[in-house]
């Protein structure tokens, strides 16, 4: 007889929710220097990087829960070609929108090192040291929103033969919720941490987008969950295993 698999069982909204971890992977969205850390597109442009840099603190231990499940870890990274050839035409909402926030400009990097704003291989671009990829971890490079606009992702998640996403990153509104819904067209199904996500957009509102993108998330394009209940359901998986 086959033994029955172990599933991570993880208190979300607007239901509990139980998922097979050999067929779940971990998405860190864009958690980069451009939008974390000081320096990055988001500070220069005055944007408030606060929320995000907790989303990074909360984020970390469940890196290193999933990661000694077993669970494979996959890093999306905005970025464009040093050209920005790839950023669209002139004419493009993508191009136009990102001009004011200085793509492809100079910067530079903490250490000294040239760096420029949105460009691939630069310090800009890279994950935040706090989350940075370890061996065995994947990393897909995109330039839009959504992580599966033309990029290998669904192709790797194929590969390894996920059906569930654990989804981490920022910003709720924009590059998460892009994602997830893009996800959820495949038959993906997300469970989005709440306290590992982040979004400047609105967070001074009484109700903020970060708030309104995890409802419309969790209504119908997936679930949501704190990073507290996915760690305990790690820990739990991790209990019953040990005991097989």
């Amino acid at each position: 007889m086959t033994p029955q698999r172990s599933m991570l069982s993880i208190a979300a909204r607007p239901e509990p929710v139980s998922i097979d971890p050999q067929r779940t992977a971990l998405l860190v969205i864009d958690m980069q220097n451009d939008f974390a850390s000081t320096g990055g597109m988001f500070e220069r442009a005055g944007i408030e990087v606060s929320g995000i840099s907790a989303a990074v603190a909360a984020t970390a231990p469940v890196l290193r829960a999933g990661r000694a499940a077993g669970i494979p870890v996959v890093y999306l990274k905005m970025e464009h070609d040093p050209d920005l050839v790839d950023a669209g035409p002139h004419d493009a909402p993508h191009w136009i929108k990102h001009v004011p926030m200085g793509v492809g400009s100079s910067a530079v990097a903490p250490d000294g090192r040239p760096s420029r704003v949105l460009v691939r291989d630069t310090w800009n671009t890279d994950v935040v040291d706090e989350l940075a990829p370890e061996p065995g971890d994947h990393v897909v490079s995109k330039h839009r929103y959504s992580g599966f606009f033309e990029t290998e992702l669904d192709e790797l998640l194929q590969g390894l033969g996920v059906k569930h996403l654990l989804v981490t990153g920022c910003t709720t509104s924009i590059c998460v919720e892009s994602t997830v819904r893009d996800a959820m067209f495949r038959d993906y199904a997300c469970v989005v941490l709440r306290d590992c996500t982040a979004e400047p957009i609105g967070s001074g509102f009484a109700r903020t987008n970060h708030e309104a993108s995890l409802l419309v998330i969790e209504t119908l394009f997936g679930w949501t969950a704190n990073s507290d209940a996915v760690l305990a359901a790690l820990l739990a998986h991790a209990a019953s295993t040990s005991t097989v």
